[in-house]
């Protein structure tokens, strides 16, 4: 490989990929390697020589050893036995099926060399570019046997920070078991592949994006009308028209692009300061595939460093295998662009999966070069937003699905998309909310699509530049406009929730969303569904409405246990399929027994940071337990243990919820000294009687009526209380009210009024006559 000295220094990443000598079983031409329990690595060399350098899926073989025993049978075969895995191998034979086998331990299924698992669940896919409906996705982590093969010698390796070839003739394969347990296996993948890293806190907001020929004055106009109404957002991105597209055809076709568009943007670094003091992060479009052509500002620059002909305007052509060209790429042009203000790229690579040398995945390597570089100094965390690039993309968030069309088999499609892709470790999906282009504009379809974004990973606005596509909430009908104002609000709400999942992702190797196969297998048809974090399960309405009944009907299955309705607190017996109807407003979300869920109150526009004010809305039926983690939200700083840690606790009986606020653990100047905790317990009543253990240890007994008891349409929630606490002190907080034993209080003491019932009788589109008999029978009954 040529120009190696030219490597950047923050490319040469952190890694183990040497596994610990203590978990090797080695011959003349074999080698196994315990790394888990339940994960071996099997090589096979005729020369001996064996690969310990990081792969592009595997950076961390070194583990703690794991307990396994090894024995050498009379006929020449080794037996390598741990709790959960039995091999036997005939000794320097090259693989075959008669002489290297697997069985898993209580699962009765056996791998023999050069089998395929059954019925794999399938992880997720490149792009959906163009797609309209569903997709064939790609094999995942886990199938019904209970394990996988993975073939590691097709990804290439590392050296010295880059990427390099590997031994020609070898065998390398990773049996990957799990059985049943799908959350502790995909753990096990994390420990060997690496982390999943803890994203900002700034992208969990609302984002905007639209490929559109917006000027600068055009751009802060829609923003304006944004924060005119309240509606938060924490991203703008600035598609491809940023830099000149209308270059002569000897310099390509306008997609790649570095230089700004002055007529657009009269002073982009003026322009990135506004979005900044609007709370908004920035984040610019790239089409890097045809290189550096003679009209961009910085050609001359980078055209001299390459030694090329710069004044006959040679091209410089797009080579992400040469370290000299990506220093360059990086330094010249990237670098630059974040000084004044970009915060993160949008890659937008579309020119498939061969390099100009080598049979590297450009879009793999843009990925890790791009999450590599944004966080060289620490002031930035490392993340993409790019399409997937195979396993071990989960590494390089955020991925940016592609181009959908928008029709209703399109949104019907991504819940299921989503959450399957837990399947490969790949947590953070975005998706182009609304669809991107062709298909119809429907204010239901696009309504639906942004009650989906909330519930998913990353939400994004996004369309084409398509005249007749809109995506602005004001530009549909009141109802639609409302229902999609409501949801963007309650997206910036979440935050703490969302991110605290995030750093559970991050510390503990659990996707924010998961597939229901995650909690049961047998439960994987039910793929509209899905977990969305530690207390809640989400089925987005993805069909239109039945028209006489003017609703949306889902289908969900919940888990066994006990949950509620989200918004409502309706109590539902777990191992039961349900029938939902959701009116424009609704969307079937479910908190399990003594959910915890912590939200932001919007206190201030397209405010994302660690808030002053904490809701507090808690579900009886079960003790609950909820790790509420912050940090600075945008540096790498929290990897020297910059970040705070509030323990928050419910204990649950008959008819008393017990909360216990812990005090906060870490660095608390990120956090307000004096926190107000508004607590919300879902359900009809709670008596007067309110016990606060403040900070002085005292007890008091609060006899007065403090209960504000809100009522809106289809949703009755009680603020109990305003407490302000000391972040470094525990408070203990008591609620004694009537049924709140949820199997004797039916609905947690919840009853549908009459009045209620009315209103829904009101909203079927049923002959009049019909719906007064139907009135006046709940009347009299």
């Amino acid at each position: 490989m040529e120009n190696m000295e030219y490597i950047l220094k923050h490319f040469n990443f952190k890694h183990k990929g040497t596994a610990n000598t203590e978990s090797i079983i080695q011959g003349n031409k074999y080698r196994f390697t315990v790394l888990t329990d339940r994960f071996i690595r099997m090589e096979y060399s005729n020369e001996g020589i064996f690969e310990d350098r990081p792969s592009q899926t595997f950076f961390n073989r070194f583990n703690e050893k794991y307990d396994f025993n090894v024995t050498k049978m009379s006929d020449n075969i080794i037996v390598i036995d741990t709790e959960f895995l039995h091999l036997e191998y005939k000794i320097d034979k090259l693989f075959s099926e008669e002489n290297l086998s697997i069985k898993l331990k209580g699962k009765n299924s056996i791998w023999k060399y050069g089998n395929k698992e059954n019925g794999n669940r399938l992880g997720t896919s490149r792009t959906l570019d163009g797609v309209n409906g569903a997709l064939v996705l790609e094999d995942g982590l886990f199938s019904e046997d209970g394990y996988v093969v993975i073939d590691d010698f097709k990804r290439l390796v590392f050296e010295d920070g880059w990427i390099a070839k590997r031994v020609e003739g070898n065998i390398d394969l990773y049996y990957f078991a799990y059985g049943d347990d799908y959350e502790s296996g995909l753990r096990d993948f994390y420990k060997i592949s690496g982390k999943t890293p803890l994203i900002p806190r700034y992208v969990l907001g609302n984002w905007w994006s639209r490929y559109w020929e917006y000027s600068d004055d055009e751009l802060k106009e829609l923003i304006n009308n944004f924060d005119k109404r309240d509606i938060p957002l924490s991203v703008c991105i600035i598609d491809m028209d940023w830099h000149k597209v209308d270059i002569p055809e000897k310099y390509g076709s306008g997609w790649t692009g570095y230089t700004w568009n002055k007529e657009l943007f009269k002073d982009p670094k003026g322009m990135i300061e506004w979005l900044k003091n609007k709370n908004l992060a920035t984040s610019l479009n790239l089409h890097p595939a045809d290189g550096i052509r003679g009209h961009e500002e910085v050609y001359k620059e980078f055209a001299k460093f390459m030694n090329l002909d710069y004044e006959n305007e040679e091209p410089i052509q797009f080579d992400c295998t040469d370290p000299k060209f990506m220093k360059a790429y990086f330094e010249m042009i990237h670098n630059p662009l974040e000084d004044i203000g970009v915060d993160f790229w949008w890659i937008d690579w579309q020119q498939g999966q061969d390099s100009l040398n080598t049979k590297l995945d450009p879009l793999w390597m843009l990925n890790h070069l791009h999450y590599l570089d944004l966080q060289r100094d620490g002031n930035k965390r490392g993340f993409t937003f790019s399409r997937y690039a195979g396993i071990g993309s989960h590494r390089y968030p955020i991925g940016f699905s592609g181009d959908t069309v928008v029709t209703w088999e399109s949104l019907s499609f991504q819940p299921y998309f989503t959450s399957n892709a837990s399947n490969v470790g790949y947590g953070w999906w975005s998706h182009d909310i609304g669809g991107h282009f062709y298909g119809y504009e429907d204010p239901e379809l696009y309504t639906r699509w942004v009650q989906f974004g909330v519930f998913s990973p990353i939400m994004r606005l996004h369309t084409s530049r398509n005249f007749y596509h809109k995506r602005e909430p004001w530009k549909w009908p009141i109802e639609n406009e409302l229902a999609v104002t409501k949801y963007m609000r309650l997206r910036h709400q979440l935050i703490p929730y969302i991110y605290s999942m995030a750093y559970e992702n991050n510390n503990f190797g659990l996707p924010l969303i998961r597939p229901m196969s995650f909690t049961d297998q047998t439960l994987s048809n039910f793929k509209n569904q899905y977990l969305y974090g530690s207390e809640l399960l989400v089925a987005p309405p993805i069909t239109k409405m039945d028209y006489e009944l003017n609703k949306t009907i889902t289908n969900v299955f919940l888990p066994n246990g006990q949950w509620f309705d989200f918004f409502t607190g309706e109590y539902y017996k777990g191992n039961k399929e349900y029938t939902m109807y959701s009116g424009i407003d609704q969307i079937p979300v479910f908190a399990k027994a003594g959910a915890i869920i912590p939200l932001s109150e919007l206190t201030s526009k397209n405010q994302i940071s660690n808030p002053e004010i904490i809701e507090l809305v808690l579900f009886p039926g079960a003790d609950g337990e909820f790790i509420l983690y912050e940090d600075d939200g945008v540096s790498s700083k929290y990897l020297d243990g910059e970040f705070v840690i509030t323990k928050i606790e419910t204990k649950y009986s008959n008819n008393k919820i017990e909360l216990e606020i812990h005090p906060s653990i870490g660095m608390k100047s990120l956090i307000p000294k004096n926190r107000i905790y508004k607590v919300i317990v879902r359900g009809k009543k709670i008596n007067n009687e309110i016990i606060i253990n403040g900070n002085n240890g005292t007890k008091i007994i609060i006899d007065a009526p403090i209960n504000k008891e809100y009522i809106y349409e289809y949703e009755i929630m009680n603020i109990l209380l305003d407490a302000k606490i000391e972040t470094e002190y525990k408070a203990w907080i008591g609620f004694i009210g009537n049924n709140m034993n949820t199997e004797k209080g039916g609905v947690l003491g919840l009853d549908i009024s009459n009045k209620e019932k009315i209103k829904k009788v009101n909203d079927l589109k049923i002959d009049k006559k019909l719906k007064k008999m139907v009135t006046d029978y709940i009347t009299k009954h």
